[in-house]
């Protein structure tokens, strides 16, 4: 999740959180100059790849000091599994080795340090560098190894055909841009980036026939870098103020739970897992600027020319905040991290692929019991959410009204259930987080329980037919592409629904501009 991995446990003031500011400050200015006076039409790609792996070691050393050679080992270890085991075994290897060592490193530093503090918290960015570890290491065994029949499209499209150099993969792992927050991005990408090769874009027909391709330029990314940098300081400014006044620990007080109406708890629960995103929003946002600054994170131009700076992105607050449905939240919040989840483990598993894919979520999070508590409720909170969906929603979207009515009592479930379920992470423990069930007598999980026991998945006539947005009625009217992200699931049908909680991000996997036109393979003639 980053340094600023769990809400409610240290003062911003804490030293290693000023100093994760101020390196990430240095970082935006480091991009604007990289991307000044090293752009890749000035520079050779090696200065630019030197460059950024040294800057990048640089904020490391700063921030964690001699914890940042975990950073350095974990990655040179990695290169060296894929060089001597091969393109056959290799993403297995380093699977392990990577993740098993960011748990060791995680045991080490809640269980024989300090429990619940974040005075060093060097495994954030740990977390960052194990998800391109894994992720680089499949995509060259999807490249190298197997089959173009065997691979979906989107390994394909990511799959890399040759073995990286050192430096790449060092400045791939660890480079100025993303080493303290990430977010994480495809290796193909990445060295586009740093090479400075245009996007290639298919025009595609409505008879599916794809036309010839045409480059895009590199626009200016000032404005979104300023945009996201105004969204940072309002959510710096949210947290600092009107966070602390709305600790989540109040919900298993004692006295307020005696004396607070069902009401009232409800409402406080909500407002205090709202109150405890906007740092989140803040870190996401400003490393997802600082990137933008550098030149990276150019997803292309819509339909009216204006130039989008989201490829890599991690949320997007708006739909996250109005979401309708626990798959949507969950596709709109940590969005790298939901595709990484999806491109090792979703796509690949042999059975049981959400249970998989929360279970590996939980691992990779960390060791405190807090954060399995949560990854096991919410793989119940999915399934119930799921099978009320196909059995209910289309009984609600004949009429305009009705449908709207839907989405606000859809609305209000899921802000509740993310609610209840996310306590855990934040409370870390199995005490605080049992009394905090257990005074609500587990009443989310006993009906989840329940929904699956009675109500059957299953697809219905109507649903089958069903062919309209699901996007909630007043996200359309803002005007924003790719509305309704993934839970809502932005004009997909129920089937596309059930690919489970880590299925396709409609926003990430299609061009929502427009219909007739969408990104397929970038870089399909990266030299390898």
């Amino acid at each position: 999740m980053g340094p600023w991995q769990v809400p409610g446990h240290a003062d911003p003031s804490n030293p290693s959180k000023v100093n994760f500011v101020v390196c990430q400050l240095f970082a935006l200015l480091a991009a604007i100059w990289f991307r000044t006076y090293l752009h890749s039409s000035k520079t050779s790609p090696f200065i630019r790849h030197v460059v950024a792996t040294l800057l990048g070691l640089y904020l490391a050393l700063f921030c964690f000091g001699w914890y940042a050679l975990h950073f350095v080992i974990q990655s040179g270890i990695s290169y060296y599994i894929m060089i001597i085991i091969g393109v056959e075994n290799m993403h297995k290897y380093c699977f392990v080795f990577a993740l098993g060592y960011l748990t060791v490193c995680q045991i080490s530093r809640v269980y024989i340090f300090d429990y619940g503090q974040y005075s060093a918290d060097f495994s954030g960015p740990m977390m960052i560098i194990t998800q391109k570890i894994t992720s680089l290491a499949y995509e060259i065994h999807d490249g190298m190894f197997r089959k173009e029949e065997e691979l979906t499209q989107s390994q394909r499209c990511l799959a890399v055909r040759r073995m990286p150099s050192l430096l790449e993969y060092l400045s791939y792992n660890c480079n100025f841009m993303g080493i303290l927050a990430g977010p994480l991005c495809s290796y193909k990408d990445y060295i586009t980036f740093i090479e400075g090769r245009s996007y290639q874009l298919t025009q595609s027909e409505a008879n599916g026939k794809e036309e010839i391709k045409y480059e895009q330029t590199d626009p200016s990314p000032n404005t979104a870098v300023a945009q996201k940098l105004i969204v940072c300081g309002l959510s710096l400014l949210f947290h600092m103020t009107v966070s602390k006044t709305l600790p989540v620990e109040y919900n298993i007080d004692e006295h307020f739970q005696a004396t607070a109406s069902l009401p009232t708890r409800v409402i406080y629960l909500y407002l205090s897992l709202m109150a405890a995103r906007p740092k989140y929003y803040f870190a996401w946002t400003l490393a997802d600027a600082i990137n933008n600054a550098a030149g990276f994170g150019f997803r292309g131009y819509d339909k009216n020319g204006l130039s989008h700076w989201d490829a890599i992105s991690n949320l997007r607050i708006l739909h996250i905040e109005f979401s309708t449905s626990f798959k949507m939240f969950l596709d709109n919040w940590n969005i790298q991290t939901a595709l990484w989840l999806k491109r090792v483990c979703y796509e690949r598993a042999s059975f049981s692929p959400t249970i998989q894919t929360f279970i590996l979520s939980a691992i990779w999070h960390g060791v405190y019991p807090g954060y399995y508590l949560t990854f096991l409720t919410g793989v119940l909170m999915t399934m119930a959410a799921r099978t009320i969906r196909k059995n209910i929603r289309h009984y609600f979207i004949d009429s305009p009204a009705i449908k709207l009515c839907y989405d606000i009592m859809t609305w209000m479930m899921t802000q509740v259930a993310i609610s209840y379920t996310v306590v855990p992470f934040v409370l870390l423990s199995v005490k605080p987080s049992y009394l905090f069930y257990s005074s609500c007598y587990f009443c989310l999980h006993i009906a989840c329980i329940l929904v699956l026991l009675i109500s059957p998945l299953k697809r219905t006539q109507k649903g089958n037919k069903e062919q309209e947005s699901i996007q909630p009625s007043w996200s359309k009217k803002q005007g924003q592409p790719g509305g309704g992200g993934g839970g809502g699931g932005g004009g997909r049908d129920d089937e596309e629904e059930e690919k489970g909680v880590m299925g396709h991000n409609s926003y990430s996997t299609a061009n929502n501009f427009n219909q007739k036109r969408e990104i397929t393979c970038r870089n399909t003639t990266l030299k390898q």
